[in-house]
């Protein structure tokens, strides 16, 4: 199979160019510009296939939201080659042997999906979990994702030892003390609903103490999901400092505000919440001058019946691994914030680099993974891969598209109207 005519991105290469691809026997054999035939793809881009490093599968344990399978398939339609799920399962991904047993079911999955471990037993916060085992079954990375870790000795403790591992910790950072009820920014939109709500305040005290913590200890942590202003703030002064401190951004969070609550109700409800535009605004600025490093959807499926109960009751959470990209490339490239470089770097490079994962360029020899999309063609989000829909952007038109997914050297998306010979 041979794309000509086509645009590459590989930022970690250096290299934004028009030429052909060649693919056989699932590895890229030629980057170059040839005279054999081919499918012409001009107007289309090839980039190093997106990585997300956090989704929620709901596999073992809540397989009637998602499984590894559905989640696979939503990802590969959204670009994802590479997804790393989080560790909030029933039971809890907190033992080898759950580790063990979730790297064998995705050995035949189309993506390459990978786990974390529990950072605590049972997400309680108090006994950290064997780390070096479970690095050696195949986590990458350590997070009580959804529960906020409140010791602040065991979250000390936890980070010198992943520092001595080489190991990345993420956390979830809401203080629950703070929150009365969560999923709502507690500002006008809670007040005009009667709530009060998840106010910034809960998010800065935490990111400050991880920052400072991770400064101090030297390990690599991530801030999950960041929402408050204050927090990105808290964040790029860290950074300053010198701290091997990152941070992940939504879409929904770069692209809604706490008045879609209004608009959508329960699909406009998550962990941490929706914010001001303000701290829509800080969010852009950090991401166009580094301080935010990913971007990462924190995909979390949640059944119709559930999401249909009143905003209080309803669980907190948002699908998004679909519209992605085409979030990204609406909000981010066409508002003139990034480039298509960054963005690459957002979506793919800067998580295979922190998490040492495969992927984040593209090389002669290696197994073919990457995406073909573009940048112009708009589409309606009206279907979905995944077993849910609880998501703000049902139905909205979108701008770029996937076209392609290359996954452990086989195609694992192709878009129905993309014509291959």
């Amino acid at each position: 199979m041979i794309f000509k005519n086509i645009r590459l991105i590989d930022p970690l290469n250096d290299r934004d160019i028009v030429t052909d691809v060649e693919i056989a026997d699932g590895k890229i054999i030629s980057i170059d510009k040839t005279d054999k035939p081919g499918i012409d793809m001009t107007g289309k881009i090839i980039a190093p296939g997106f990585i997300d490093a956090h989704v929620h599968f709901r596999d073992p344990g809540q397989t009637e939201k998602e499984d590894i399978e559905t989640g696979s398939m939503a990802a590969a339609r959204g670009g994802f080659t590479s997804v790393i799920c989080m560790a909030n399962t029933r039971p809890t991904m907190d033992s080898k042997e759950l580790i063990e047993d979730f790297v064998k079911r995705a050995e035949d999955l189309k993506i390459n999906v990978y786990t974390v471990s529990a950072l605590t037993k049972g997400f309680k916060g108090i006994d950290i979990v064997d780390m070096e085992e479970h690095l050696k079954a195949g986590a990458v990375a350590f997070t009580d994702d959804g529960i906020p870790d409140m010791r602040t000795d065991i979250v000390k403790l936890a980070m010198e030892k992943a520092k001595e591992l080489d190991a990345v910790i993420s956390f979830h950072e809401e203080d629950p003390s703070l929150i009365k009820e969560n999923g709502v920014n507690h500002g006008k939109v809670s007040c005009a609903l009667n709530i009060y709500g998840s106010p910034r305040a809960a998010e800065d005290v935490m990111v400050a103490r991880d920052g400072a913590l991770s400064l101090y200890t030297g390990a690599k942590v991530v801030i999950q999901h960041i929402s408050s202003g204050v927090s990105v703030d808290l964040v790029r002064f860290y950074k300053s400092l010198g701290a091997n401190l990152y941070a992940e951004v939504t879409p929904h969070h770069f692209t809604l505000t706490e008045d879609a609550v209004l608009e959508h109700g329960t699909r406009a409800k998550m962990n941490p919440p929706l914010r001001t535009s303000c701290d829509r605004e800080k969010i852009l600025k950090a991401i166009a001058d580094g301080t935010i490093d990913m971007v990462a959807t924190d995909h979390a499926p949640h059944t119709k019946e559930e999401k249909d109960r009143e905003l209080i009751k309803a669980p907190s959470g948002i699908t998004g691994l679909e519209t992605s990209f085409s979030l990204a490339n609406m909000h981010l490239l066409k508002a003139g914030l990034i480039d298509l470089k960054k963005l690459v770097e957002l979506m793919s490079v800067n998580a295979a680099k922190l998490y040492n994962l495969p992927g984040g360029e593209i090389k002669v020899g290696e197994v073919s993974d990457f995406v073909i999309f573009d940048t112009s063609t708009k589409w309606k989000f009206e279907e979905s891969l995944s077993k849910s829909k609880n998501t703000p952007f049902l139905n909205e038109e979108m701008e770029g598209k996937i076209w392609m997914t290359f996954a452990k050297g086989n195609i694992a998306y192709i878009d129905k109207d993309l014509k291959i010979n």
